[in-house]
């Protein structure tokens, strides 16, 4: 594990390891146990997509490591203005320790990979989002101790997020239907990369435009915005399509009754999701949020320590 770009080339034993460290390293947070496992070590983060849980959670994770983290929005580097990636990637490489980068293209985290000597960890890009899905397995083993076997339903847009989960759900052995509109389906090149994967682990992957289908004896309901960053001209629209897909009591009602529910936030309450379910007993979404930061330690430590 040199990178953490995709779920898809970590094996089963590499994702096991991040989350064993992260619950490791959140009980002894919580004992107020300090690691420097980082110490004198920099992450450059670079946003050419803002982001609230990303920053801080990276920022404050890298400070409990005892390390240190430099922020770089596009107005304070070169990457996209000129400069090549090459160029970049070689002399962030003689800077620091290691880059997280959140942005537009996949292609920009793989060059970076590719052309730096350092560890690069994909914050998120349109195609992939793995550090929220390593939080969202993270916080399912929380809540039901085990992973394989559990089926885990997405209903909404097929984005990078959904994505993820098919990567993340295959690798770990659970089971996952997916409910998008058609049109607004996953990366095809993804879903075979899953099916790849689930044969081995023997997880079930179903992809369906029906969100009852999907969410049927489900463990866990997850949805995400229907607006992303960047396509807020077509909400008008997406508000049209997606409604039949919202997680509402009626469609929570077909999962397991001790079925939980998850959102990568920023949730759009009464869109995506009513405020009963979101807001209610069976809602673990700060958990899951806190848990971004857990997950994304043990993945630095393990890449950059």
């Amino acid at each position: 594990m040199k990178h953490l770009i995709s779920l898809y080339d970590l094996s089963f034993e590499e994702m096991e390891k991040i989350l064993s460290l992260a619950e490791k390293l959140k009980r002894q947070n919580k004992e107020g146990i300090q690691h420097h496992l980082l110490k004198g070590k920099t992450l450059g983060m670079i946003f050419t997509k803002s982001s609230t849980r990303t920053r801080v959670s990276f920022e404050v994770g890298m400070y409990q490591l005892g390390g240190y983290s430099l922020f770089l929005s596009s107005n304070d580097i070169q990457l996209g203005r000129g400069e090549t990636i090459y160029d970049t990637a070689r002399v962030l490489s003689r800077y620091i320790d290691g880059i997280m980068i959140r942005t537009f293209k996949q292609s920009d985290v793989e060059d970076l990979a590719k052309y730096g000597t350092i560890p690069v960890i994909n914050g998120l890009t349109d195609l992939m989002h793995p550090c929220q899905i390593l939080a969202d397995l993270f916080t399912v083993y929380e809540h039901k101790r085990t992973l394989k076997g559990l089926k885990m339903a997405y209903v909404g847009d097929g984005n990078n997020v959904a994505n993820s989960l098919l990567h993340g759900c295959a690798k770990v052995g659970m089971h996952i239907a997916v409910a998008s509109p058609r049109g607004f389906e996953c990366d095809q090149s993804i879903v075979c990369e899953a099916q790849g994967d689930a044969k081995v682990s023997g997880s079930q992957i179903l992809l369906t435009e029906d969100p009852v289908e999907a969410v049927k004896d489900a463990d866990v309901i997850y949805t995400d915005t229907w607006v992303s960053m960047g396509q807020e001209a077509e909400k008008e629209q997406r508000v049209k399509i997606f409604m039949p897909y919202q997680v509402n009591s009626t469609l929570f009602s077909h999962a397991k009754e001790d079925a939980i529910f998850l959102h990568c936030l920023p949730a759009y309450r009464g869109y995506e999701v009513t405020e009963d379910i979101i807001d209610g007993s069976q809602s673990v979404i700060f958990d899951e949020a806190e848990n971004r930061l857990h997950v994304q330690k043990a993945v630095m430590a393990i890449l950059m320590g």
